[in-house]
């Protein structure tokens, strides 16, 4: 099971990226997905996930309203649209899957979660 983000990159506050979550040898729509993140320094910090069943989005309140999940199951692919990026946003971010089998009592959680993406740099200058 690969996961392969991409989409990062420099950008100047208040502009937008879009990254991309490409999954290979497993099926995205069996599992919720999520986007994490991690600043130097910093542990790793939820930011959204898209639930399986019935598609709910959760969103870190630092990124709620700027920031939209979604994904394409016949793309077998997730998204993370961000807008009105902030330098506080700068990380590297990471795609996620989970189910269940390894739900640890919050989405938020990564241990809720058993494949990860690589990671993207998303850089937000000022």
């Amino acid at each position: 099971v690969q996961l392969q983000a991409s989409g990062g990159g420099l950008v100047q506050a208040g502009g937008s990226l879009k990254l991309s979550c490409t999954a290979s040898g497993c099926t995205l729509s069996e599992y919720y997905v999520g986007w994490f993140r991690q600043a130097p320094g910093k542990e790793r910090e939820f930011a959204a996930v898209h639930t399986r069943n019935t598609g709910t989005e959760y969103y870190a309140d630092s990124v709620k309203g700027r920031f939209t999940i979604s994904r394409d199951n016949a793309r077998n692919t997730l998204y993370l649209q961000m807008n009105s990026l902030k330098p506080e946003d700068t990380a590297v971010y990471y795609c996620a899957a989970g189910s269940a089998r390894v739900y640890s009592g919050g989405y938020y959680r990564p241990s809720s979660y058993f494949y990860w993406g690589q990671g993207t740099q998303v850089t937000v200058s000022s």
